[in-house]
């Protein structure tokens, strides 16, 4: 016969108690919190998958905020260039109209008063910073003001050649900005290849139109030993000669608004050399786009310049502009391209969030239906527990008997 002691069954009965509450306590935590893991030691295989899901998140969270940021400075910089680029239309347009010799001294000198103004809205631009006071167009140097105005109306670049960088991915990079050493200052002169320029002494009418390089493989064997530098000399009697440091490289006759080619290149002239006049021809030459501006004002102002002379400046600088452009719109199309890679990178971080996200919400956080209906459970059976010891403790051996 089992003899059970009044002491073992109380303590029995407060154990299965106690033990009912902590069951109870942690489904009523989990309910609360909406988390059924809340230490390591609830689910430790969960929690560790808890754990790196967390931290996938927070790095495409700090990837997301990255494009973010990129996607502002782009933006502005893009806009910044749709607006350099109007103001070089209307360089372009008073140029040609600067290369009409009718046109009187005060009409240039107005003329020159609207580019200087221009110039300077230039630059201004080029000195654009984004929302945190950071320029664009300095390179790394972002706390510097990259382009600086002397006081004959120079202007020089203080930043640096390299583009500022975004994290936008596990080992992806981009340029959110252009530095505007290549952008703005190492612009390719002329015709992008070479650039003709009219002797300062010439005397004759001869005016220098298009060029271009009509063979590209005469054109590189020509430069492969280092950029070309040639000069082309009339003798007045319609012959041209082409010199360069080794001595004569080509001759030919001349007729007025015919062309001359030699060395795979094309020059487009008119009007009649006097003896004597001269162009000459150099590759891997570059102006910066305010240089251009510059060049224009000054040849607007000078009045002692010949009309031929004045002509054949514009002419060159007209060519500046159209270079200056194509810089600015390559860049463009690039920062579009940027902008379309960050816009599709920034949409597939999203799906990446929303499946994590999910991901972690099946790992950590509570099946409500689940966890009420085993509340109740768990409630009603720590309820019917207490009621029985209750009823139990009560009872007495005199009970017994009176029955």
């Amino acid at each position: 016969m089992i003899r059970l002691s009044t002491s073992w069954m109380f303590q029995q009965s407060l154990s299965s108690m106690l033990s009912a509450q902590s069951a109870l306590a942690t489904t009523q935590n989990a309910v609360t919190s909406g988390r059924r893991i809340d230490l390591a030691s609830d689910d430790p295989a969960g929690a560790a998958q808890a754990v790196s899901l967390n931290h996938i998140i927070a790095s495409t969270a700090q990837y997301s905020s990255n494009i973010d940021n990129a996607n502002a400075r782009l933006s502005t910089e893009a806009n910044t260039l749709t607006s350099f680029n109007g103001l070089l239309d209307q360089v372009r347009a008073m140029t040609l109209q600067g290369v009409n010799g009718t046109l009187s001294n005060a009409d240039r000198n107005d003329m020159a008063t609207q580019l200087t103004q221009i110039r300077a809205q230039l630059v201004q631009l080029a000195n654009t910073t984004d929302a945190n006071g950071n320029a664009l167009f300095a390179g790394t140097a972002t706390t510097n003001t990259p382009f600086v105005t002397a006081s004959d109306g120079s202007v020089s670049y203080v930043g640096n050649a390299s583009n500022q960088m975004s994290q936008i991915g596990n080992g992806l990079r981009l340029p959110d900005s252009d530095a505007g050493a290549n952008l703005f200052m190492h612009v390719p002169a002329g015709n992008g290849s070479f650039v003709v320029s009219a002797g300062a002494a010439n005397t004759g009418t001869l005016l220098v139109g298009s060029t271009s390089v009509i063979d590209g493989s005469a054109w590189q064997a020509a430069t492969a030993g280092g950029p070309a530098n040639y000069q082309v000399s009339f003798d007045g009697a319609g012959n041209w000669t082409a010199t360069d440091a080794s001595g004569t490289i080509a001759t030919g006759a001349y007729r007025d608004g015919g062309s001359i080619s030699f060395n795979g290149i094309s020059l487009a002239l008119s009007g009649t050399p006097a003896a004597g006049d001269s162009v000459s021809v150099k590759s891997g030459q570059t102006q910066d786009v305010f240089s251009t501006l510059t060049n224009l004002i000054n040849s607007l102002q000078n009045s002692t310049l010949s009309d031929t002379a004045r002509s054949n400046q514009i002419s060159r600088q007209l060519e500046s502009i159209d270079q200056a452009q194509h810089s600015v719109l390559s860049t463009q199309t690039d920062v579009g391209g940027r902008l379309n890679r960050i816009s599709q990178q920034k949409t597939t971080y999203s799906d990446l969030t929303l499946t994590y996200q999910t991901t972690l919400s099946g790992v950590q956080d509570t099946d409500m239906a689940s966890a009420i209906s085993k509340l109740v459970l768990q409630s009603t059976a720590l309820q019917a527990s207490q009621q029985t010891f209750a009823k139990v403790q009560a009872m007495s051996l005199f009970d017994y008997l009176r029955g």
